[in-house]
């Protein structure tokens, strides 16, 4: 640090502010030390580094520094009124809180524009933004991406093209339906949301299927049934016809909805058919995927943090995909079958 300083005529107390990003370091002098830095083969210390995150951590220090939780909901109180997404803040905010940050939300399109957030999140000395999953594309118009490290949880929605969190349905898919054929159901069938809002996720839990059936005997692979598209009218006798056709004993479902829908052709759950669902945490049904929310969330912080660490900022050209795979709730809507 002091080759850096001597070569810069910059005191060395202010080349280690700028190597951690301090914010007291304007930006200018931070790039001209970190180009000094690369040029001159600076590396630090992985095993200083390691003593002082302990240091830090061993003590019981204030918060000294935030990050921000963008909530762009029409409704914002909305979010945090669905367990899933309560669980990752959640796990996020504890995550966040073991390093020294908090988690703060933010409300763009009620309380702020796009340009009025980067404002105070200015003003607040913010960089980090946590991305939760949104009911609707946020206008995120004149927005300057290139000054935040930037995560989503999700990704039903395309943009803002970044590093990603998210559940990995695919697997979780293939997971469902091995646990309902294990649970004594031969003809298990698919029923996708798939086109009903932006928010599904369907075509992963449709390949997800196609990779589940290709463990059966044609005869028991099942087409799926796609509520999207079908007029609500038209709904219930287009779902009776499928069953009707194809014979299901068991349903794998992504469409909190399902319940009723099955309920509404007479049909009993489970007496006449087993019932499992993408996420336990819709209110009707038992069985299903547990999609570890908190762990969603504790990931997207920890990833978050490592692009802070090491100053990446803006939309990447090369994508992070991380996915948390869920677990096997059973549940009486699927009873063991002798």
């Amino acid at each position: 640090m002091r080759d850096i300083a001597a070569e810069l005529g910059i005191s060395h107390a202010t080349v280690s502010l700028a190597l951690r990003g301090s914010n007291r370091i304007t930006e200018a002098v931070r790039q001209r030390v970190q180009a000094t830095a690369e040029a001159l083969g600076y590396r630090p210390d992985p095993m200083l580094a390691a003593l002082s995150h302990y240091r830090k951590g061993a003590r019981d220090g204030p918060v000294t520094a935030a990050l921000a939780w963008i909530n762009a909901w029409p409704h914002p109180e909305h979010l945090r009124s669905l367990k899933e997404f309560d669980q990752c803040w959640t796990g996020a905010q504890s995550t966040a809180a073991k390093f020294g940050y908090a988690l703060e939300e933010f409300r763009l399109g009620t309380d702020h524009t796009a340009e009025s957030l980067h404002e105070a999140l200015r003003a607040r000395g913010i960089h980090g933004l946590l991305i939760p999953p949104q009911t609707a594309m946020p206008d995120w118009t004149g927005f300057p991406w290139q000054d935040y490290a930037i995560v989503r949880l999700g990704r039903a929605l395309p943009e803002p093209r970044c590093h990603l969190v998210a559940a990995d349905q695919v697997a979780n898919t293939c997971l469902a339906f091995r646990r309902i054929r294990e649970a004594g159901y031969a003809r298990v069938g698919f029923v996708s949301r798939e086109g009903e809002s932006e928010m599904d996720d369907g075509h992963s839990f449709q390949a997800g299927c196609l990779i589940a059936q290709q463990q059966v005997p044609p005869v028991l692979r099942l087409p799926v049934f796609t509520t999207g598209g079908i007029c609500k009218l038209q709904l219930r006798s287009a779902f009776l016809n499928w069953v009707h056709e194809h014979r299901p004993d068991a349903i794998f479902s992504d469409d909190p909805a399902i319940g009723e829908l099955i309920r509404s052709t007479g049909l009993r759950v489970p007496e006449d058919i087993g019932l499992a669902i993408s996420s336990v945490l819709a209110p009707t049904v038992e069985a299903g995927i547990d999609l570890q929310p908190a762990e969603i969330g504790r990931v997207g912080f920890l990833l978050l943090n490592s692009l802070l660490t090491d100053r990446s900022r803006g939309l990447p050209d090369t994508l992070r995909r991380l996915l948390v795979e869920g677990s096997w709730q059973p549940g009486k809507t699927l009873p063991l079958r002798a």
